[in-house]
């Protein structure tokens, strides 16, 4: 028990250590750095006028310290809601599954406003197999995925417009891409060149596909070799998120069971 009450200091010397140094790199080069300083002369001056023995000044911090706790929420109140919502409980898993619904909320705008305008498109989302060999052969961008970036590049008055854009997680990797066609399909009757490459780069890798027709506007996705035209915004998301969204971590109760089942 000796042992345990001595270190009770160095572990408080480090959790104080740890807040500070949060803190710190929470405000530096920000504007609040300066308020921040302002407050640690507050506190220097109180404690000077403790020391020297100052009644005036030190009666006037004492006044002026009751309503500092006060001052300080009001002034830092944007820096504590984002202090507050990184500590946030609902985990990594959360953060994920929020940042994926956003950029899948974001591509199936576009797709639908590219399809409205009837703007021809070819999307390929990489999913395990490597689209590396058809990124060499386009326009290397490396990007994070905006819906303005995706919609001009599609743009008419684009110089990439006729090739494919690869996207992988959430990162706009290249444009202008050249996919290979596929074979003569019972599915490609009255379809162009731009639905025969999105259906040969379904054929041979695993990514889904997505192309916009320039004659008709319809929303196409090619997946597993297979093609399927006329897809509706739902069930579009729907699609995806069955192949993309990433997969629930087992609760701990689900590992307890599973535990158990294994020692039968």
């Amino acid at each position: 028990m000796d042992i345990f009450y001595s270190l009770i200091p160095i572990a408080e010397i480090a959790i104080i250590a740890v807040m500070i140094n949060y803190l710190l790199a929470f405000f530096w080069n920000t504007r609040s750095m300066d308020l921040l300083l302002g407050l640690v002369a507050f506190i220097l001056m109180f404690a000077a006028s403790s020391w020297f023995q100052l009644p005036v000044l030190n009666q006037i911090m004492r006044q002026i310290a009751s309503v500092a706790m006060i001052a300080i929420l009001v002034i830092f109140q944007p820096e504590v809601r984002v202090t507050l919502s990184k500590l946030s409980l609902k985990g990594k898993r959360f953060k994920e599954i929020s940042e994926f619904d956003k950029f899948l909320d974001q591509l199936a705008s576009s797709i639908y406003r590219l399809s409205e305008k009837r703007v021809g498109a070819l999307i390929a989302l990489e999913n395990e197999d490597s689209l590396e060999e058809y990124v060499q052969k386009g326009v290397l961008l490396k990007a994070q995925f905006t819906s303005e970036l995706l919609e001009s590049i599609f743009s008419t008055f684009s110089p990439l417009h006729d090739g494919a854009v690869i996207i992988k997680n959430t990162i706009l990797v290249a444009a202008g891409v050249i996919l290979p066609l596929a074979d003569d399909s019972q599915q490609l009757k009255g379809v162009g060149t731009r639905h025969r490459a999105g259906l040969g780069a379904a054929q041979k890798t695993d990514a889904l596909v997505i192309v916009i027709s320039e004659e008709s506007g319809k929303v196409s996705i090619a997946r597993e070799g297979m093609m399927t035209q006329g897809i509706k915004i739902d069930r579009f998301k729907a699609i995806i998120r069955s192949l993309f969204n990433p997969p629930p971590k087992p609760r701990f109760e689900d590992r307890f069971k599973l535990m158990e089942w294994l020692k039968r």
